[in-house]
């Protein structure tokens, strides 16, 4: 008789398909059209990496690792081998893979000659020694928190009792959460340690043996793998630092038999500031990409900035985000019950918030117009007017949406609630409507005499840049309002595939509630996508890349 195995075919395809779709992304962003690899794409590849491998190093779906619920509540508990292996190992092999993909996306030779020597690159020749010391110590100071769990008793949890106040008033009062045994649980998350340490010293090894990179000299080939090993050293502390504050929930929880019923976790505000100091190490930048090399302006941005033009379109910078947070202000002062009778709820606010971003935009241009624009100036268009990271983003964002929003209007024909789905989808198409305005008023603008040449290009891409930007995020927050509010729905339409022998839409999936808070996460960070590049007039020739240099 053979032998089956029972594992849900998400736990299978899911790793692949992300590490499918991070490599296409990163293989985009690297391969600039009509350029090539420049040391401004190699610089973008940089930050995207960092950027996704943060993304899928949150923890925040394993903080309630090992604790036993006093009181059913939605998603099941993290007490077993198939809830806790998922949660631990999604963030600690996400973020290493995402930093080794980042290596194995960068182009390899091209030409038909190229230089090389015989040197040994080292790790301890690309390491940012500060930054690995520190790594080292959070390593340490996780693993002796978690070492510290091994000793404590697990217990049981007591179920809350249900309590009269008055004839017809009920509450429930009681109730003490479990843990299992301490043992255990330093078991799992010492070994979730011991795979990011091994894993971490992996990728180091991998950064510093991966090929060079034609389009960067020496100097700048190695400032590349200095950047690389500062943001994955940066992750994995902050994964290393989570690690602790689990260990740290788990042994702050008090014994249901003694009368304690407050606690505190003070290995939470070490991991707080442990991502506090992550965030501000920054890496170090590699000289030759500069503004970025495809789209710089022929003259220099010093002349540039003294315009009264561009001084205006530096100004809604600050302007776009007083109104994208304008809605959360008003949320303050005004009963969030008008929100509700009107059927909006959070995909609203976003909808506002985006469609306020989208209006300035728009009227940023008609000003600019009505100022400085002048019949005489042909319209230039920038070559380039959305880096390839950017409108990657975009097109998977609208694609993440259209997925989310089948699924759920699938998942809730098929239990039979009301189809709540579709003020999001109206919403969402009614911001790809206001943003035509802030595309057109770009587009049809008149160019701005008195600036220095390409320019004025300059100034259209950054407004396209800002109403893509605009768009992306928009698109992936309302993708994951659909996540967090119809956890049921994706049960009903995948539950009866991964797990045959239970009924999941009896109640919500922890994986999908984190998948949306990693996509709220995402939005925001694209939210803030600062404009980097600057476009070329039409004629202006491409660079060329550097020559490479072996170290």
């Amino acid at each position: 008789m053979p032998v089956q195995f029972n594992v849900p075919p998400m736990l299978l395809l899911g790793p692949l398909l992300a590490a499918v779709a991070v490599y296409v992304v990163l293989r985009w962003v690297i391969w600039a059209p009509r350029t090539g690899t420049s040391p401004a794409t190699v610089s973008e590849h940089a930050l995207w990496v960092g950027v996704i491998g943060w993304l899928a190093s949150s923890l925040q779906g394993a903080m309630t690792l090992g604790i036993i619920p006093a009181s059913p509540y939605p998603g099941p508990a993290l007490t077993s081998a198939a809830q806790i292996f998922p949660a631990l190992a999604w963030p600690v092999l996400g973020c290493l893979g995402v930093h080794a993909l980042g290596q194995i996306s960068y182009p390899g030779p091209r030409r038909l000659r190229r230089q090389a020597v015989l040197s040994v690159r080292r790790i301890r020749d690309f390491l940012p020694r500060r930054l690995a010391l520190l790594t080292a110590i959070i390593f340490a100071a996780a693993g002796a928190c978690i070492a510290w769990t091994a000793a404590l008793p697990g217990f049981a949890s007591v179920a809350p009792v249900n309590r009269q106040d008055g004839p017809y008033n009920y509450y429930q009062s009681g109730g003490r959460d479990g843990r299992i045994p301490g043992a255990e649980m330093a078991g799992w998350l010492g070994g979730a340690l011991l795979v990011l340490a091994a894993g971490t010293c992996l990728v180091l090894w991998l950064i510093s043996r991966r090929r060079q990179l034609e389009s960067l000299d020496a100097a700048d080939n190695a400032a590349l793998r200095t950047i690389a090993m500062n943001r994955l050293l940066r992750t994995v502390s902050t994964v290393a630092a989570g690690l602790g504050v689990i260990a740290g929930n788990f042994a702050s929880r008090p014994d249901p038999s003694s009368e304690t019923t407050s606690w505190t976790n003070p290995a939470g505000i070490a991991g707080t500031a442990v991502l506090l100091a992550m965030w501000w190490w920054r890496p170090p930048r590699i000289a030759a990409a500069g503004l970025g090399a495809r789209n710089r302006p022929e003259s220099g941005l010093a002349v540039g900035r003294q315009h009264p033009a561009v001084r205006l379109v530096s100004s809604l910078g600050a302007l776009l985000g007083l109104a994208a947070a304008a809605p959360l202000v008003a949320g303050v002062f005004l009963s969030p019950v008008l929100m509700a009778a009107a059927g909006l709820g959070l995909a609203g606010v976003v909808a506002l918030m985006a469609g306020l971003v989208l209006l300035v935009i728009a009227a940023g241009e008609l000003l600019l117009q009505r100022n400085y624009g002048t019949p005489e100036e042909p319209r230039s268009w920038p070559r380039q007017p959305v880096g390839p990271a950017l409108l990657t983003t975009a097109v998977l964002a609208l694609l993440v949406f259209v997925v989310v929003l089948v699924f759920t209007a699938q998942g809730q024909a098929r239990l039979g609630g009301e189809p709540d789905w579709i003020p999001p989808a109206l919403l969402t198409a009614g911001i790809g409507v206001i943003s035509l305005p802030a595309f057109l008023a770009a587009r049809l603008r008149q160019s701005v005499p008195g600036l220095p040449a390409g320019m004025d290009a300059a100034l259209r891409a950054i407004t396209i840049h800002r109403t893509v930007r605009a768009l992306a995020a928009a698109l992936t927050a309302q993708a994951a309002i659909l996540l967090l509010t119809h956890t049921q729905a994706w049960a009903a339409v995948l539950g009866p595939a991964a797990f045959p022998e239970t009924d999941p839409a009896g109640g919500s999936w922890w994986q999908v509630s984190l998948a949306g808070a990693v996509l709220g996460s995402a939005a925001t960070v694209i939210a803030v996508i600062p404009v980097r590049m600057m476009a070329r007039t039409p004629g202006a020739p491409a660079p060329q890349p550097d020559k490479e240099h072996s170290a």
